[in-house]
């Protein structure tokens, strides 16, 4: 087994040919594309990029709140992200009264910045190879099942040490390569964190929906914020004692701008990707899986979209929401539409092919033919617990009565809870998704894959609408003072409550028919795969491997470049105020700007301005917030998007297509200063130029 993994470790590591600029690279391991980036014009060193032993640029990234990255841009923790990964914590401090998604915030001194209940940002200590380590122990005759425990106990053990080094210390083991390979993180949590300024949506969501993933984009997509700490500069829970975080390295911002050419760096947190997966699992996803929840999504975004184009009060509390379900929902389309245009399950299938006559007389003999067997027996699960999470777990009200009953089984009051609940509730979006989303899985759901309890249900009442109708009547749940109140001696009338009732039977339908099965399957998928990747690896020796993507700190580099999306069109890389003035329409609320952007462009002199720029960077979701640096290591922009065109690069990365868009550093600072009247920010911030 040791001389299975060296020789997987060997080939991983090696340099390998990189096809452009695909790639997500471990930044613990860049030495091993640092000659790469400098003949691509990058002029720092691997050190500058990553060390343990001084100062470097990864101890200016960190991951903010679960799922986006943010930079450190001064020496006060001043901090920048994206707006749509600030955009749930906007919307939590606005109200009718101070709409701060329509008007912006901006604190105009340290005083004013508000803090953030449930947010964090981590920074990352470091990342170790830790594969000898954690398999310490194994040997090849143990079963998966023995493997695992060996995997579990050994993480866990160097997940201990690890956290023990200091205060406030988070620490993980990943597997890379479907298992192949095990790295250990560590980051430091900070947990006080305050809002010091946002664009109002005006600018920060230009575009809206309608705009997301495309290009050329005009968005201000940024927001700020302040990580703070206790005099020690330690993490500590938020207190007005607190002081600035300061870090130990900060960007310095570069003025001087892009053009096309010019060399670019990500440094973030992406997600997730699945670039080395059979084409069972690509078919799936773009015939069947992203398809169907386009469908749900589409019936739920144009409910909430009727009522909150009706009430200011209704689009404050859904537009959090809204932008969730709408962001996945248009990026499974360009998702589609690339795997469909780049023909990449035939393309994986004839790849499989060579792979199959390779593997003949080897261990990995008839592996694709198993992979595939495995996915045709785990689809159709798999498709029931999609449909199942993308409609009856989409009803609010339903997962409000599972969590209250929850609350109440321990003994713990539920006003709190009730009073974050119904702040951005709206009933009648509620009914409307109940009825749309009951009567899709009705109608489109295999029988056999629907809840005896569901059938029932519907036998009884007719129709979906009577059920609906029924259950808003009799549920306690929508009532916020009765459920203010509830205690353990309601606990028999809760479990009777329709609403419990409804989701808890579905959930037990869930937990018994169909989760045990994908999960079942899953695993077995997993196991083929990690001896897959290694056969992959060894069939392609002089190719270079990156890990697939799972929220870890990354490296991702490129250039400035337009495209061509279609024949007879090229998209130039950078978009201006020009055209945010093109696309400004008073009557439509995602194009309505401020005034006072509208006066500055009258004055004339700003047809250039910059607002955003595209490049050639292998980005995902996670990315959102990542800084964009130059060769000479300064910020130039903030990541956060991609061409709709190049949306399947999570799947499969064309060149010609998949470009990051990034807001340029210069239009933030614009903003802030115009707009935000907040100039004092530059006061503590470190240019380049």
């Amino acid at each position: 087994m040791k001389r299975i993994v060296l020789s997987i470790l060997a080939i991983a590591s090696s340099i390998g040919i990189a096809m452009a600029d695909e790639g997500m690279w471990l930044p613990a391991l860049i030495s091993q594309r640092i000659g790469d980036m400098q003949a691509k014009g990058f002029k720092l060193s691997a050190e500058d990029v990553y060390s343990v032993n001084q100062a470097s640029l990864k101890d200016a990234v960190v991951l903010f709140g679960g799922g986006c990255t943010g930079e450190i841009v001064s020496d006060e923790g001043l901090l920048l992200t994206n707006h749509h990964c600030g955009y749930g914590y906007i919307q939590r401090h606005s109200s009718v009264e101070h709409d701060y998604l329509k008007d912006g915030f901006w604190a105009m001194d340290r005083s004013q910045e508000l803090p953030n209940r449930g947010l964090s940002v981590s920074f990352l200590q470091r990342m170790e190879d830790v594969t000898d380590r954690v398999l310490k122990g194994y040997s090849p005759s143990m079963s998966e099942a023995q493997r695992d425990s060996v995997v579990r106990v050994n993480s866990g053990e160097l997940v201990r040490a690890a956290m023990e080094e200091g205060k406030g210390l988070r620490a993980s083991v990943e597997a890379l390569y479907y298992g192949n390979q095990y790295f250990l993180f560590v980051f430091k949590i900070y947990r006080d964190v305050r809002l010091v300024g946002a664009p109002p949506s005006s600018i920060g969501k230009f575009g809206g929906d309608t705009d997301n993933w495309m290009w050329p984009r005009h968005t201000g997509d940024f927001s700020i914020f302040r990580v703070y700490a206790d005099k020690d500069n330690e993490p500590a829970e938020y207190s007005e004692d607190n002081v600035p975080y300061h870090p130990k390295r900060s960007f310095k911002i570069s003025r001087k701008g892009v053009k096309e050419g010019d060399f670019t760096f990500v440094y973030g947190c992406p997600g997730s990707t699945k670039e080395y997966v059979m084409s069972e699992e690509v078919k799936y996803t773009a015939e069947v899986s992203d398809p169907q929840k386009i469908d749900l999504r589409t019936k739920r975004l144009d409910i909430q979209k009727k009522y909150m184009g009706a009430s200011q009060a209704v689009r404050i509390q859904y537009s959090s929401k809204n932008a969730g379900i709408s962001n996945a929902w248009k990026k499974w389309q360009g998702e589609v539409k690339g795997i469909r245009k780049m023909n990449t399950v035939a393309v994986k299938q004839e790849f499989e092919k060579k792979f199959n006559k390779w593997a003949e007389g080897t261990e990995y003999e008839g592996l694709v033919d198993k992979i595939g067997n495995l996915y045709a027996e785990r689809n159709p699960y798999f498709r029931a617990s999609e449909y199942y999470s993308e409609t009856v777990r989409t009803i609010e009200i339903l997962n409000f009565a599972s969590g209250v009953v929850s609350t109440v089984e321990r003994k713990r009051p539920v006003e709190a809870q009730a009073e974050s609940f119904f702040k951005d509730y709206y009933q009648p979006i509620d009914e409307e998704t109940f009825v749309a989303m009951l009567e899709a899985f009705d109608q489109r759901m295999e029988d056999r894959f629907k809840p005896a309890y569901f059938k029932e249900k519907l036998a009884e009442y007719g129709s979906v609408k009577a059920w609906k109708d029924d259950l808003f009547k009799r549920t306690v749940f929508t009532d916020k003072a009765k459920v203010s109140k509830l205690t353990e001696a309601d606990l028999q009338s809760l479990y009777a409550d329709p609403a419990y009732e409804l989701q808890s039977e579905f959930a037990k339908w869930f937990a018994e028919d169909i989760r045990p099965v994908v999960n079942d399957l899953n695993a077995k998928i997993r196991l083929a795969n990690r001896d897959y990747m290694r056969g992959q690896m060894e069939f392609e020796p002089d190719k270079a491997f990156y890990p697939d993507a799972n929220l870890t700190l990354r490296v991702a580099y490129g250039h400035v470049e337009g495209y061509s999306p279609f024949d007879g069109a090229y998209y130039a890389p950078v978009s201006t105020l020009k055209g945010i003035i093109e696309k400004d329409n008073p009557e439509i609320f995602d194009y309505n700007i401020p005034q006072a952007l509208r006066d500055i462009y009258a004055q004339g002199g700003h047809d250039d301005q910059p607002v955003c720029f595209i490049a050639t960077n292998h980005t995902s979701g996670g990315n959102s917030g990542s800084p964009v640096i130059n060769a000479d290591g300064n910020l130039i922009g903030i990541n956060f998007d991609r061409v709709w065109e190049g949306t399947m690069s999570d799947i499969v990365f064309d060149p010609d297509v998949c470009r990051n868009i990034s807001i340029d550093i210069r239009y933030l600072l614009f903003v802030v200063d115009k707009i935000g009247h907040a100039s004092y920010l530059f006061d503590e911030m470190n240019f380049a130029d």
